[in-house]
């Protein structure tokens, strides 16, 4: 069982925090909900297999709509798995709709490239990039969406991600051990990968 103390710490309390002052009248608060929020979201919707302009516009969408149903949130805390669920509904209506067009293969571009850094060094962290990005494809679906939405969290809120994915909250953290092992595994067979 989880203290007060522990779960004040959590993602999901902080996130509840900064939407109450929201909805308290501190529009501003939005914005520091957005970029508290946004980083898993991304990765919970490229989990989905969405191209990164669909992805986007899935983003854009679910946040419109807690704008919309903020009212209707009744425990601040709970917004980060309304969020998630939110965007997850989001996701699956935008790919029913793309299941009709011609199917393509999605590269995973996880990280932009700031413009300011040398082209060598841009050149060598796109190659260790897509390297690790195709290793992390090569995972079982459940490590995949595990890590993509783990790996962007400073503090990850367990509880909140148990019931988000589906999984026990006693596996989460052993499940993540195995997959980051499968993934050192791999990439350390690879001769392109170099650890820095």
């Amino acid at each position: 069982m989880i203290n007060a103390e522990a779960e004040q710490g959590t993602l999901a309390s902080r996130a509840g925090e900064v939407f109450s002052r929201y909805r308290d009248g501190h529009t501003e608060a939005m914005a520091d909900l957005v970029a508290m929020l946004t980083p898993i979201l991304w990765h919970t919707v490229r989990a989905q297999r969405l191209d990164k302009e669909s992805t986007e516009d899935v983003l854009q969408t679910t946040w419109l709509a807690l704008v919309r149903s903020a009212e209707s949130i009744s425990d601040p805390r709970a917004v980060l798995q309304w969020l998630i669920v939110a965007a997850r509904r989001e996701a699956w209506r935008v790919m029913r709709g793309q299941a009709r067009q011609v199917p393509y293969e999605i590269a995973d571009d996880a990280v932009a490239t700031p413009e300011s850094e040398q082209p060598d060094n841009v050149v060598l962290r796109g190659v260790s990039e897509s390297v690790l990005w195709a290793h992390v494809a090569e995972l079982p679906e459940r490590c995949r969406t595990l890590l993509r939405v783990i790996a962007f969290a400073d503090r990850p809120d367990y509880p909140e991600l148990a019931r988000s994915l589906g999984m026990p909250i006693g596996s989460i953290g052993p499940t993540r051990g195995r997959c980051l092992a499968k993934l050192r595994a791999s990439l350390s067979a690879d001769a392109r990968w170099e650890l820095r």
